[in-house]
């Protein structure tokens, strides 16, 4: 599913050329690119809109100033971690279980996740739930949806750029839209 593929890129660090490609692929119409990639419907007109939206903030942004607001974001500010499992265990020793766990789950599907990136981090779940299908997707975001709301709560107090992002992750795993 190529709509979790690209919110797992929003969410990423904003490196030069992904920027560029990102450029190159949402062209004029930021909207149209983002709806051409939900071959599911999975996401809303107004979703569609607020990711769309990111994009052209995104690309009218020069990228060392999006980098450094990235940094100060997700790696100086503990609650907005895009490593899920911090929001429930911290740097506890309960933690390294979990992790170890969901790189686990992760290979039962046939996925390696990459060693640079703990299994935890919100950009590599997405990636793993662009290999599933849409159930599958909404189930595997249902079981970290209370992390999901902490972190766009959190984001949304600061007033994070990131925050809408997170949010419609968040609703993926929504309890209404499992039960549709």
């Amino acid at each position: 599913m190529k709509i979790f593929r690209l919110l797992a890129a929003l969410l990423d660090y904003p490196s030069e050329g992904f920027l560029e490609a990102l450029r190159e692929m949402a062209g004029t119409d930021a909207y149209a690119f983002v709806e051409s990639l939900d071959e599911e419907s999975a996401l809303s007109a107004e979703e569609y809109r607020s990711v769309a939206d990111f994009i052209t903030t995104l690309l009218a942004t020069d990228p060392l100033e999006l980098q450094g607001a990235y940094v100060q974001c997700f790696d100086l500010t503990a609650e907005h971690s895009l490593h899920l499992t911090h929001h429930l265990f911290g740097e506890e020793k309960t933690r390294g279980p979990a992790l170890i766990d969901l790189g686990e789950f992760y290979r039962s599907y046939g996925l390696q996740a990459d060693e640079k990136e703990l299994p935890d981090y919100l950009p590599v779940m997405l990636e793993f739930c662009s290999t599933l299908s849409i159930g599958e997707a909404w189930i595997f975001l249902g079981d970290v949806a209370k992390v999901l709301k902490v972190l766009a709560d959190n984001l949304e107090k600061s007033a994070s750029p990131y925050a809408p992002l997170v949010r419609i992750v968040e609703k993926q795993g929504s309890l209404t839209r499992l039960a549709a």
